[in-house]
Parts: structure tokens; sequence; C-alpha cells
């Protein structure tokens, strides 16, 4: 690729880059969002609508050799690049769940691309289908060829993803963040997968990440992006043992560090109260249908969360690690009594009433921060509407005026205010990036002084310097106000950096709690140490 410029509307985003990738190479295109990675990628396949593109992409596949050597992608007819998109070159997108197709099964969505791609017959196509499922180790391949996107797990559909781009054995695979939604066991086992079909075929590879371990284990070189320029490129042991660039260095310091007050020195009133939150032997669960006849009449239920005991001091973190279906979001929906338990469960001292008139205080003591900024967010409310929400149904008494200077001061608590963002209040959360968005709804939970805050995956959503960035926001706000987390996320370096105590869950149950550097230095539990040992993916 050389001379590569991307612009929309006259704006230039990707700024004259060079990279090339050589036959079974490895290259990872590292940077944060907004850098270019991703619109540079599928700029080579023409897939980026409304952008002119210029400089030149010279790929050699077998259509370009049938057309006499190595051929421009960028100034190929459409025809001829509809030849080689899904066969020459793949793609692998980042979420699975909006790439797959929700009205055909798994089986028939890649069948279609044997069909179209390389003429084989219906029957015969999807019988490769199914091979190529088991080929990603997915279990009873036959079955889950015919099970819809919806009914696989995250895993298994970014594995049938993986099944689709690599059908027609590619030259070449594009690879969009393939593993950032996975849990840290099934990342390793994505990376094991793709390293071994790569070598297997001999294809290459270009990563799109903004995750360095995943770059330190996976690449063979790197080139590191900012703002439409790549800033650095070389061999991967060499740039991150010697990062020449500024934007390098500081890619390679961001991980999370840890800064947590160990104790917490509250008033004589709040030490003797009852703390933010303690639960005994507490049990939870869904009502799931029953197939067959009985379905119609009666149901069953999944027991998520089976027998979990904790406390949670004031100024303490919780941290809760694993896997997805561990029992990690029924949890926290249960301690925001959003989902009915059973045993104890107390939010101050008090239960949660199946009375919602009831809940109202306790409503007040604890609040949440969602993995998602952006659709936890009102897209049609302004930032002082969504901050001062909470004050509307707390304390309604409060006048406009006093509201409005609530709210001025729960967003200079996260960093933002008015000198740095003019108009603040009265900005939407689209015109904020993720980082800052994140920080609006911290201020949004802060706004009605709670004791504890359920954070559900706070920055696994975000990049890695940002991510920095809030860990220190929440680790300041703790030590300034006494507040009490419970940190739900399946990235035990956030863990480590954030919490006081953690707790280990696999299958709805506990496997092992403790002092978050006892449990974590030295695991006992076999799934502890697994989860430990991938961590570093």
């Amino acid at each position: 690729v050389k001379n590569l410029r991307i612009s929309f509307a006259g704006k230039e985003v990707v700024h004259g880059i060079d990279f090339y990738i050589a036959s079974g190479e490895k290259l990872a295109l590292v940077g944060e969002s907004g850098s270019g990675k991703t619109v540079t990628a599928l700029s080579l396949l023409r897939l980026v609508q409304n952008a002119d593109v210029s400089g030149s992409a010279m790929f050699a596949g077998r259509e370009a050799h049938n057309a006499g050597g190595a051929a421009n992608l960028l100034a190929l007819p459409e025809q001829q690049l509809r030849g080689i998109r899904g066969r020459d070159i793949a793609m692998i997108f980042q979420e699975p769940m909006t790439a797959l197709n929700p009205l055909f099964s798994v089986g028939d969505q890649i069948a279609e691309v044997l069909e179209l791609k390389e003429g084989l017959a219906q029957a015969e196509s999807a019988r490769a289908a199914i091979k190529l499922l088991a080929d990603m180790d997915i279990p009873e391949p036959e079955r889950r060829a015919r099970s819809y996107p919806h009914q696989l797990s995250g895993g298994q559909r970014q594995r049938a993803m993986i099944a689709m781009a690599l059908a027609c054995q590619p030259r070449l695979l594009l690879a969009d963040e393939p593993t950032t939604a996975l849990d840290v066991t099934l990342r390793g086992q994505i990376l094991d997968l793709l390293g071994d079909l790569q070598k297997r075929n001999g294809m290459a590879v270009l990563m799109i990440t903004h995750d360095l371990n995943l770059v330190r284990r996976f690449a063979d070189r790197v080139a590191v992006m900012e703002n439409g320029l790549i800033v650095e490129q070389g061999c991967v042991d060499e740039v991150f043992a010697r990062p020449a660039h500024a934007y390098t260095r500081r890619l390679i310091d961001s991980k999370p560090v840890r800064d947590v007050a160990q104790g917490w020195r509250a008033t004589t009133d709040k030490a003797a109260a009852a703390p933010p939150l303690e639960a005994s032997h507490l049990r939870a669960g869904y009502r799931v249908g029953i197939p067959g006849l009985r379905g119609w009449f009666q149901s069953a239920e999944f027991v998520a969360v089976k027998d979990a005991s904790f406390v949670i001091p004031a100024g303490r973190t919780l941290g809760v690690v694993g896997e997805s279906g561990s029992g990690k979001s029924t949890l926290a929906l249960a301690s925001l009594g959003l989902l009915p338990s059973s045993g104890s469960l107390l939010v101050a001292g008090q239960a949660w009433s199946r009375q919602a008139a009831r809940n109202k205080a306790i409503r007040r003591t604890v609040q949440v921060v969602f993995q998602d900024p952006f659709s936890s967010l009102s897209p049609r409310m302004t930032v002082g509407a969504i901050v001062e929400e909470g004050l509307l149904v707390h304390e309604p008494a409060l006048g406009a005026g006093e509201r409005r200077q609530r709210a001025t001061q729960a967003l200079a608590d996260v960093g933002m205010d008015e000198a740095q963002f003019p108009g603040l209040l009265d900005r939407y959360p689209h015109e904020f990036s993720g980082g800052q968005r994140q920080r609006l709804a911290i201020a949004r939970a802060l706004i009605v002084n709670p004791a504890l805050l359920v954070l559900d995956e706070p920055t696994s959503a975000l990049d890695v310097t940002i991510q920095k960035q809030v860990l220190g926001l929440l680790q300041r706000l703790q030590r300034e106000h006494g507040l009490s987390y419970l940190l739900i996320t399946h990235d035990v370096d956030v863990i480590r950096a954030m919490a006081h105590e953690v707790m280990v869950m696999k299958d709805g149950e506990v496997v092992e709690a403790g002092d978050v550097m006892a449990v974590l230095d030295h695991p006992r539990h076999d799934y502890t140490k697994i989860l430990v040992a991938q961590s570093s993916v």
C-alpha cells in the first residue's frame, strides 16, 4: 500500500500512509479509536461508502495473477473486485452479532459463500460448511450449522465468522478487532486458532487492534497509527523494546496502574453504618421455557448465581471476574434490585422490596455505570438533562438553578467543565468521545451522592489510554468520597488495578475469593489459574 489517502466530504482522515504485508506474514495495525485503522482496511476492498480514496494497493491474488500479475485494488473494475472479495481477501468484523444475518442459519451463511465464490452445489457446500465449523472446534457442528446467530455464544459466533472468512482459503485475511468483545480464555483460544489456520494455509493477516498484549502474542510486525498517519512500524519485539515515537511509548505505558486507598477514614456516623452491600447465600436466576407440550403450561428456572456471600465495606472495591455466562451480570442485576433473588441481600442494611415505591431510598444509595456509554445515554437529552435527571426523582424540591449548580459540580468532579467544553450542559452525548461519555455516565451516577457504584465492564469499550484515565478517575473519586464499588469485569488487569477483594465466578458458583493480590498472585483453583495465565494474552 502506497500513499493511501482517504477523505470524506473534502476532509482527509488518512494522510498518505505506506505499509506492506508479505505472503504468510502477520501485520498488526495498532492505534486508538479514530486513528484510521478500520477505514484503512475497509478501503482496500472499497467498502467505505462516500469516501474519496487515492493511492495504490497492489495485491497478488488469484484474480490478479490471471490479469497478468499484481493489480491495484483501488483501480480495479467493481466486477473484478467482487471476485476478489471473500475469495482472495476475506474479512472478520469486530462484532459478529451485527455482521451475521439474523434471518439465516450459520451453516446457510457459510454455504452461501462457497456457492457464490467456488461454484459448489448446494449439498456439497452444506457439507463443507459443517466441516469448517468442525475445524473451528465448535461442538456438535451439524446442529450448530442449523442454529441462528442469536443461538450461539459470543465465542461460537466469532468462530463461525472466522469459518465464513476462511471458507475459500484466502491469501489475505483482514481481522478487525476479532477478540475485543471476548473473555480472556476465549481470546486466547481464538488467537491460537487463527495462528494455526494461518500457518496451515500460508495466508497473510492484517490484524486491526488496540490491544497491545494481543500484538505481542500474535503479530510478526506492527504499524502504529495516530490521527491518520503511521508514526512507527517494524518488528514487534524491536518496537516494543525500543519504541521511537512518543505515541507508541504512551500506548505501551497505558497498562492500568494500581492506586487504591488501603483504608478509608469514615466519619463516626459512616463507620457505624451498615456496609453499602452485603450478601449471604445469594441465589438468583431466570424463568426459561421447557421444550415440547409441557412448555405450554409451565416453565423451569435457570439458576445463574447459586450461592454467593460477600461484604463490601465503605471505601472498598469488590471485583467480580469470570467469563461470559459465569453469573457476573446476574449478580449485578440482583444487587441493583432489578432481578428477584433469595438468600440475604442488603444495601446499606435494607433489603429490596417487591414494591417499587419502597425501593426509592435504596436506589439513591446504589447507582450503576454501564459498559457502553453511547447506548446508556439518551441521544435526545442534553448533558444537563441527563446528569440532573436523578435529582428530579430523589430531590424534587430543588429548583432549576440548584439542579444546574449540582450538575456543574458533578461534571467538574469527573474532570469536565465549561472552560474545556463551552456550552457543556447544552450539548448532546454524540458530541463527545467514548472516554468523555463514560465520564458523563459517572457524573450522572454521582449527582445523588450514592454509597455504592455498580461498575459493569466500565472500560471494556474504551481504548487503552482512555481506559487508564477512567480507572484513575474512579480511584480518585473513591479516595475523595469513600465510594464503594462492585466492579464486574473479565479483565484481570483491571481487577488487579482497582479491587481490594476479588471473587472469581464460574458457572454461577464462587470458586475462589479473598484479597486481590493473594488470589491473583497465588491462585488455588484451576479456573483462577487459567484466567490469570490468559490475562497476558
